[in-house]
């Protein structure tokens, strides 16, 4: 077996901030990253939006937190909260 397979089974860790708690058991963590532009080999920053599984609704809005890949829990919903 390669060490490949059990990144997979563990999942991604991704670190990011909480926007929007409107929902039940579910919040929106916006994650940053800094990619390279191809052609004029600027840093940007891209923001991707995430909906994530948060039972009992224990986290808030501004809260810095870390997220893991999960199984599909719905049709958006592919992360649960790992630490708050």
């Amino acid at each position: 077996m390669t060490d490949t397979t059990n990144t997979i089974k563990n999942g991604k860790i991704l670190q990011g901030v909480v926007v929007k708690t409107a929902m039940k058991d579910t919040v929106t963590v916006a994650v940053d990253s800094y990619v390279m532009h191809p052609k004029y080999k600027k840093y940007q920053r891209k923001t991707k939006k995430f909906l994530v599984h948060n039972p009992g609704n224990t986290v808030a809005i501004g809260d810095k937190v870390q997220i893991r890949e999960t199984r599909p829990l719905s049709k958006m919903k592919h992360f649960e909260i790992f630490t708050a």
